[in-house]
């Protein structure tokens, strides 16, 4: 059974930095294209950042390619979402998403595994 498991969210000050981790079991990690996303409260859940598990390539929503960097560890089964200069309209629950392809997608129906979030609050 695949899992993902999240963790690192928290409370943090704008300006902030914060790192976010996932764990995956019972997959192929390292063909597999990873995702981030978030869903503010009363809101869609929202696209942020891809890794495609083909060569790695990244994607990034525009709000945050310049503030996050979606790295992974194949040896370790496990993305990360690096988030620099946090600002409180980041504030949300972040999830990781896992598909069964090497390639990546900005749409959450292209993810078939889902982790069960990881809050992060920013304050000004």
């Amino acid at each position: 059974q695949v899992q993902l498991v999240e963790s690192g969210g928290g409370l943090v000050q704008a300006g902030d930095s914060l790192r976010l981790s996932c764990l995956v079991s019972a997959l192929q990690f390292s063909s597999s294209a990873m995702g981030w996303f978030r869903q503010a409260s009363g809101k869609k859940r929202e696209f942020e950042a891809a890794s495609s598990g083909k060569n790695e390539a990244t994607d990034y929503a525009d709000t945050v390619k310049d503030r996050f960097i979606i790295s992974r560890d194949n040896a370790k089964n496990t993305v990360y979402l690096q988030m620099n200069s946090l600002k409180p309209e980041d504030t949300a629950t972040y999830y990781c998403a896992a598909a069964d392809d090497e390639y990546d997608s900005r749409f959450e129906q292209w993810y078939e595994y889902w982790g069960q979030g990881t809050q992060v609050t920013v304050s000004s």
